[in-house]
């Protein structure tokens, strides 16, 4: 009889330790990490159907709208590391995943200038936009951030 309670409370124990398990959703503003990157998801904002240059010659147009996300990324690892920003998504409230804008991406920089084009060294942080080509009408609820294209990546919460 008590080798039967005491398994019965093992097992309920173990029951009601699984749903705390559970990963917590890093949300704007919070480190999230994946590999040899941190990351920190600064902003978004969307609406946007045309990007221009310093000229006011437009030079990327939306299919639906632009959703911009600010982000950090910072090299944790102790070797230089180069930022794939190809293989970072967006997700809808239906769970739609949608894929970077490289066109878009390089010219919402500051000076036209894509920041993601250097390696990043150990410890040091580049931050920029990236730009995602979603239907008008969505917002994007989380983005999923990849240290590199075979990487499991991060999901952060944009709600």
């Amino acid at each position: 009889n008590i080798s039967n309670n005491n398994s019965s409370t093992k097992t309920s124990a173990s029951t009601t330790k699984a749903p705390t398990q559970q990963p917590q959703l890093a949300k704007i503003g919070q480190p999230a990490r994946d590999g040899k990157f941190e990351f920190v998801v600064n902003s978004q904002k969307c609406g946007e159907t045309s990007l221009t240059d310093g000229f006011g010659n437009v030079m990327a147009t939306a299919q639906g709208q632009y959703c911009r996300v600010n982000i950090s990324v910072k090299n944790i690892s102790t070797v230089p590391y180069s930022f794939d920003e190809t293989a970072q998504y967006l997700y809808g409230a239906n769970d739609s995943k949608y894929s970077l804008s490289t066109n878009a991406t390089i010219w919402a920089q500051p000076n036209d200038q894509d920041p993601w084009g250097n390696d990043i060294n150990p410890g040091n942080t580049l931050t920029g936009d990236l730009m995602f080509d979603v239907p008008k009408g969505v917002t994007p609820t989380m983005a999923e951030l990849h240290d590199s294209a075979a990487s499991n990546g991060v999901k952060v919460s944009l709600q």
